[in-house]
């Protein structure tokens, strides 16, 4: 009964086994991709099977009442080689967060992640920034077309007889847009704006309305817009009753301002607001010309207006004559016309002149860059003359001074950088340079911080076609990044030979960086010219040393890929002229043959036997014969020739 009931328990433990151990079979069914799920698979089954042998094992020993052995221990050998890899893996991924724990501020080796976009929001539409937006810029160019309508229309309306039936009824329609876009800009448009309070960006509309209704500007727009033209009903049309709208002028400084720091040739605008001064100088004086005129009376001498032709170009022209002091003006007859000349001349005098010399400071500051460039292009070239320097080295200084100007539009962009603050900087060398740096093998999982960084330290520089770039077994200091142009890997002799041809993008010399100045391991391996005109930037090694030093984790990954790469290219070609000898080389060259033996050798080995024959030493020679026949052949000859010398 015991027994009996001793292996029914033992029967139920076994299947209580297999209810645990047997996994599912739709598990083995599933397609097999990778090699976690292959591993994990393959774990699976060898634990059922073990366990399945270890209960019919255990089943067996129960029936004989032997105590159950050990459980067996399966390896399958793919399957341990995948666990210890994952452990691996593992392990290094707990390390490196142990070393974050320890030290946070150290850099970590992945890339930073993306900005997010900003998502949209109602805030940019309810206000307007005056850095960035052009919405508003363009806003101020409607504002700026009412204004000029308003002090050229307006005056010419006042003053030339233009309010004919006809003509009303179209100067009231565009008197009427010029006042509504006017109501638009003060009501919805300015108070928008953001505004600057103790260095904080203010996007809050109360406040935005409460600071323009206390502004200046709000008193002189309200002023502006104030409906003097409903005193035509009573008083009959007339534009003097507009003469207010001339108070937005400011507007009009404010687009002139924001379209020159949008706009990439500034002193474009700025000649074409000058000359805009100009035609409304004369603009004015035309006017004020018909005006005298008429009060003169028309035609009544020859320096007034006769009334004949179109009487606002007629006396536009008399205006431009008299301003610009050309000469040939009919002279003043009247004491009223004498002082309208008089006042005329001085007032042309000092506004020509004044517009003049406002046209020469554009232009001047137009050309400033061109005229720095000239002067030190002939500084450099009189000092070349007083040294009397060769003539084909002054030419190729000629031609680096206008292929640099021509492509960069300045001699240094240091020089520019260096007044703009570090964040500007930053930016700039960030657009230009760093999607190159993220393509290099050598920065690949560096921090992006250290190659920001590395941006600030690169310097430009211009080789002229044919210049070389570096030489072979020259000591390397410097990376090099191809802004544009080619360069080309030469040898052979006479470095004719053409290896391959870098373009505009691509790096070397980085591996360089890396080496130390053992064994010559830091030499250059291959000569490199410039195909054609060549801009590179260049990164030197101390600046990277320097870089490092902040950056000890990014300073392992480099360590570990620049040993990789030179594995991977071969030792650095720090080896003279004379290649190491191999093979049968290392022997050198063959020794002449002994004076003797070339004697011995002139005849048969059997003829100078015979000349032996005879004599003592032939009977010598068959005496030893015998000892000689037990030796192999090359120790006879030995021997033979030892004999031979005695």
């Amino acid at each position: 009964k015991g027994g009996k009931r001793q292996r029914q328990k033992s029967k139920q433990r076994v299947r209580n086994t297999r209810q645990v151990v047997a996994p599912n079979r739709s598990m083995y069914r599933h397609k097999r991709t990778s090699n976690t799920s292959h591993c994990l698979y393959n774990l699976t089954f060898l634990k059922y099977k073990a366990n399945k042998c270890i209960s019919l094992l255990f089943l067996m020993s129960s029936e004989e009442g032997a105590p159950p052995p050990p459980p067996p221990i399966v390896i399958n050998r793919v399957s341990d080689d995948q666990l210890r890899e994952i452990i691996k893996r593992l392990r290094d991924r707990t390390k490196l967060h142990k070393e974050k724990v320890t030290d946070p501020y150290a850099s970590s080796p992945e890339c930073s992640p993306p900005h997010a976009s900003m998502p949209f929001t109602l805030g940019s539409v309810l206000f307007l920034s005056l850095t960035k937006d052009r919405r508003y810029i363009k806003w101020l160019s409607v504002v700026t077309v009412a204004y000029n309508y308003n002090i050229w229309f307006a005056t010419a309306r006042l003053c030339f007889p233009y309010h004919t039936p006809a003509a009303v009824p179209f100067w009231i329609l565009f008197d009427i847009l010029s006042d509504i876009i006017n109501v638009i800009d003060i009501i919805i448009f300015q108070p928008r704006l953001q505004f600057v309070k103790g260095g904080d960006i203010i996007v809050n509309r109360p406040m935005s309305k409460q600071k323009y209704r206390q502004s200046t500007r709000f008193q002189t727009d309200l002023i502006s817009i104030i409906p003097f033209d409903l005193l035509s009903l009573y008083f009959g049309f007339s534009s003097v009753y507009r003469l207010n709208r001339f108070l937005r002028i400011e507007s009009f400084f404010e687009f002139s301002d924001r379209l020159e720091s949008i706009m990439a040739k500034a002193y474009i605008w700025r000649v074409a607001r000058t000359i805009g001064y100009l035609l409304y100088c004369l603009h004015i004086n035309s006017c004020l010309y018909y005006v005298a005129s008429a009060y003169e009376g028309l035609g009544s001498t020859k320096w007034t207006y006769d009334g004949q032709g179109t009487a606002y170009l007629r006396c536009y022209y008399f205006a431009t004559r008299t301003l610009i002091t050309i000469g040939g003006l009919p002279e003043p007859h009247t004491l009223f016309e004498i002082i309208f000349q008089m006042v005329n001349f001085f007032m042309g005098v000092f506004v020509f002149s004044s517009l003049i010399g406002q046209m020469r400071d554009v232009i001047g500051a137009a050309t400033a860059g061109q005229t720095y460039f000239r002067a030190s292009m002939d500084t450099c070239v009189a000092y070349m003359n007083t040294y009397s320097i060769p003539r084909m080295v002054q030419n190729r200084v000629r031609t680096w001074y206008n292929y640099t100007w021509d492509s960069q539009g300045m001699l240094d962009e240091s020089e520019l950088l260096d007044k703009m603050p570090l964040v500007m900087r930053t930016a700039i060398a960030v657009d230009i340079n760093l999607a190159t740096f993220q393509k290099i093998d050598l920065f690949k999982g560096c921090d992006n911080q250290m190659l920001v960084d590395m941006l600030l330290r690169l310097k430009s520089i211009v080789y002229l076609p044919g210049d070389f770039v570096c030489k072979k077994g020259d000591i390397g200091r410097e990376m090099y990044i191809i802004k544009a142009g080619e360069v080309q890997v030469i040898g052979g002799p006479d470095n004719k030979i053409v290896f391959v041809t870098l373009k505009a993008g691509c790096v070397f010399g980085e591996i360089s960086l890396l080496q130390s100045a053992k064994d010559g391991g830091n030499r250059r391996t291959a000569n490199v010219a410039a195909h054609g005109f060549a801009n590179l930037f260049v990164l030197d090694k101390k600046d990277l040393n320097d870089i490092l030093v902040h950056y000890p984790e990014s300073q392992k990954v480099l360590a570990r890929k620049g040993r990789k790469l030179m594995k991977a290219k071969g030792p650095a070609a720090a080896k003279t002229d004379e290649e190491k000898k191999k093979g049968l080389a290392l022997f050198g060259n063959k020794p002449p043959t002994p004076k003797l033996l070339r004697a011995f050798g002139k005849g048969g080995l059997l003829d100078k036997l015979k000349v032996l024959k005879g004599s003592r030493l032939h009977t010598y020679i068959l005496h030893t014969q015998s000892v000689l026949a037990h030796l192999s052949y090359p120790i006879q000859i030995a021997l033979f020739i030892v004999y031979l010398c005695i």
